[in-house]
């Protein structure tokens, strides 16, 4: 098997489809968990800037899913394939939302009347909630696994089986987190009364996702089998649950200093850490067989071939710089608080 740097491809792909993912997580978190607030505030001024805070990004932010996806597809067709049979109706249901919240975005402020906005208020709203909700879901069904069985076809139902007790804990996790995640950035970007409703949101927020979390938490370990193997295995890897631990307990002792931007930086190193977990719970495994763990697809039995994965890499070493030149870029141009003019959505 061809490696790089001592690293067989299947688990540098692993690696390279994973950072994508947290990427994606991480940048459009906020932008999620800031939509999941949007009826929390009273005023239409207060949703504008709340809206054009994210204006600038959420569409950029959005590639990240496209080349994850793309990636996921490239390099482990299989496990693609199985997934998307064994979620076919929250994958549906997130690509319509997908659609229901650009529209509201983009049309929210294209007319004057109340109705109107109040509308595409409740669309832009419900859409982030479920979106960040059914990401977790769908994570809460790969760390419980599938009926998976011969050939790796999916052998469960399909409707409401993916609405497990654990996955919808995960759902509530997730949304928790993203919310978090929202509040922090929009009191980078806003000012006055606003500033100080998100203020007091925050804590609320915080305090969602710690009960969410260690409810979660507790139950993985309780009742999610060989949750713990790999880090028995490999104790030094001991040190990510306890990194993930400190970057949460920051982010609050930050946000009591006004530290705002680093307490963004925390909790995206929160989300990092807690998918970090995840990734090296589950390795060499990508969907666990809940019928026969010999029916489980690995990052071995899913891969495309070691040619078409090297010239992946190949590919992934040019356009990885481009990539983060193109955000830091984005980012630097949008930085500062939220001005409204006749251009603002």
């Amino acid at each position: 098997m061809d490696t790089f740097l001592g690293i067989d491809y299947p688990t540098l792909w692993y690696l390279v489809v994973g950072l994508l993912f947290s990427g994606y997580a991480i940048l459009e978190g906020f932008d999620y968990g800031a939509g999941a607030w949007h009826l929390f505030f009273r005023k239409d001024e207060s949703r504008r800037i709340a809206i054009n805070a994210i204006g600038p990004l959420w569409d950029a932010n959005q590639v990240w899913l496209i080349i994850g996806g793309g990636a996921l597809f490239a390099g482990f067709p299989v496990m693609y394939a199985t997934m998307l049979s064994a979620m076919y109706i929250p994958f549906m249901l997130f690509l319509v939302l997908l659609v229901l919240r650009s529209a509201a975005i983009k049309f929210r402020s294209a007319e004057e009347m109340k109705w109107w906005r109040t509308a595409w208020d409740y669309i832009y709203f419900i859409s982030n909630t479920l979106i960040a909700f059914l990401l977790g879901v769908v994570l809460g069904n790969v760390l419980q696994g599938f009926a998976i069985g011969p050939n790796y076809a999916y052998q469960g139902g399909i409707f409401f089986t993916f609405l497990s007790p654990y996955a919808l804990m995960t759902g509530f996790t997730t949304l928790s987190l993203f919310m978090t995640q929202g509040a922090i950035f929009l009191l980078l970007k806003t000012e006055g009364r606003l500033h100080a409703r998100l203020t007091f949101l925050l804590r609320k927020g915080m305090i969602f996702f710690i009960i969410s979390f260690s409810m979660t938490s507790l139950y993985t370990l309780i009742f999610i089998p060989g949750v713990t193997d790999n880090f028995r295995e490999n104790p030094v890897f001991f040190i990510i649950p306890l990194l993930a631990f400190l970057a949460v307990a920051n982010v609050p002792r930050l946000v009591s200093k006004k530290k705002y931007f680093q307490a963004l930086l925390f909790s995206s190193l929160t989300m990092a850490f807690l998918l970090m977990l995840v990734a090296f719970q589950l390795y060499p495994t990508l969907l666990i067989s809940t019928l026969n763990t010999e029916y489980s697809i690995t990052i071995y039995n899913a891969a495309s071939s070691q040619k078409s994965l090297g010239i992946m890499l190949t590919i992934v070493l040019i356009g990885a710089p481009l990539l983060a030149f193109y955000f830091l870029f984005l980012y630097r141009t949008f930085k500062g608080k939220v001005i409204l003019d006749d251009t603002s959505y």
